[in-house]
């Protein structure tokens, strides 16, 4: 796992379709969500929306992050059998508009013929004072995220 880039990843047994659902379901992120404890964005998520995420770190300390979304991608499946999604958004709190901070953050899925779902997540920064984003503690709500994402993807796959 790089530091400069935090990701995390789960099997989830799950379809792919349960999991893009719990996904977009902005709303209910405070019901299972232990990271991203609220959402504030347009339901379902759309390229361009702006989206307010409400982060608690493990110390328990929250921070709100605006962000806008940048890629709504919905399951695809090729001719393979492989289905594949993408959401992702953009950071745009205030060290990015100075360009001090960038980051973009990718949650894909992937899900090949008969298998789990694959959910896999990363924030891709840039810029002078990514150190002070904290990418150790991002890391470590990510696979916080990744975790109750795969509890809430097969409790209603069931």
């Amino acid at each position: 796992m790089g530091h400069r880039n935090p990701e995390a990843q789960a099997e989830i047994d799950a379809p792919l379709e349960t999991v893009w659902q719990v996904m977009l379901d902005v709303d209910a992120y405070g019901e299972w969500n232990p990271f991203v404890v609220k959402a504030e964005c347009p339901t379902p998520p759309a390229v361009g929306d702006p989206i307010l995420l409400h982060v608690v770190w493990a110390n328990g300390k929250g921070v709100t992050s605006p962000e806008r979304i940048k890629q709504v991608d919905g399951p695809v499946t090729d001719a393979a059998g492989t289905t594949r999604a993408t959401l992702a958004y953009v950071y745009e709190g205030l060290p990015a508009k100075l360009g001090l901070v960038r980051g973009t953050r990718y949650q894909r899925l992937v899900q090949e013929p008969g298998g789990p779902t694959t959910y896999t997540t990363a924030e891709e920064f840039s810029g002078p004072l990514v150190k002070l984003a904290g990418p150790g503690r991002v890391a470590e709500g990510f696979a916080r995220h990744a975790r109750a994402l795969k509890e809430r993807a097969e409790s209603l796959a069931g």
